[in-house]
């Protein structure tokens, strides 16, 4: 019966439910905010504003392709290449181009060796692991009474809440970036577009924000469920 209360145990809502809220109201949020400043139009579309700044910031290096999905845009430092969905490519508006600067701000990261990111790439390879054997630690540890293997899980498991910590600097920065790439380079204009990059950009912040609060609560309601097992067994 220790595998009982991983899976049927309403406490989990009670951590999880206020994550789960901030997520959803950051997702709206995000798609809110996208589609009322795609309808504001722009003299660039993603993609031109993408390969402009690429050359006034000296990323003639950094390739622009094309991305499957809706907002699926993002730099792979791998192949040093810029992926845009076709929304943003294609799309001449401040929202476009917001979030096509905002990437390239991750390649301008990349080329100045930027700390945080290096960082947070490194990080990737163990959370993958971490994510994948962290929860199956810890079910097992429940199933078989092994408290010190359910606690491995547990490390495994919250090395993705330090990911979501680091990765919260490295989109700030990019964000930061964009803002005064954008600005410098004169592809927006007046306090409007400049209000309206802002208000993209801090909405996608959002995004992380409520990532880094999910896997905080994970892995807490993970340290009270084998916490207070343990100590019914003793």
């Amino acid at each position: 019966m220790g595998f009982l209360p991983f899976l049927y145990n309403v406490n989990y809502l009670v951590y999880m439910l206020p994550a789960i809220l901030l997520m959803l109201i950051a997702q709206w949020l995000v798609n809110s905010t996208y589609k009322k400043w795609s309808q504001v139009p722009t003299r660039f579309s993603g993609a031109d504003a993408a390969r402009r700044l690429a050359q006034y910031n000296g990323l003639n290096h950094v390739q622009i392709a094309a991305a499957n999905g809706r907002l699926s845009d993002h730099y792979d430092p791998r192949d040093k290449t810029l992926y845009l969905s076709p929304e943003v490519a294609n799309g001449a508006s401040v929202a476009s181009v917001a979030v096509a600067a905002h990437e390239l701000g991750h390649a301008l990261q990349d080329q100045e060796g930027y700390f945080p990111l290096r960082l947070r790439a490194a990080m990737a390879p163990v959370v993958n692991i971490g994510s994948t054997l962290g929860w199956i630690f810890i079910l097992v540890g429940m199933l078989i009474n092994w408290t010190g293997l359910a606690w491995v899980g547990i490390l495994a498991f919250a090395a993705g809440a330090v990911f979501a910590l680091a990765t919260i600097p490295v989109e700030l920065n990019a964000s930061a970036r964009a803002k005064q790439m954008l600005s410098n380079a004169g592809i927006i204009f007046g306090e409007k577009e400049q209000h309206g990059v802002n208000a993209v950009l801090n909405a996608a912040a959002m995004t992380y924000v409520a990532a880094l609060a999910t896997s905080v609560m994970q892995v807490l309601y993970y340290v009270t469920l084998i916490g207070g097992g343990g100590r019914r067994r003793s």
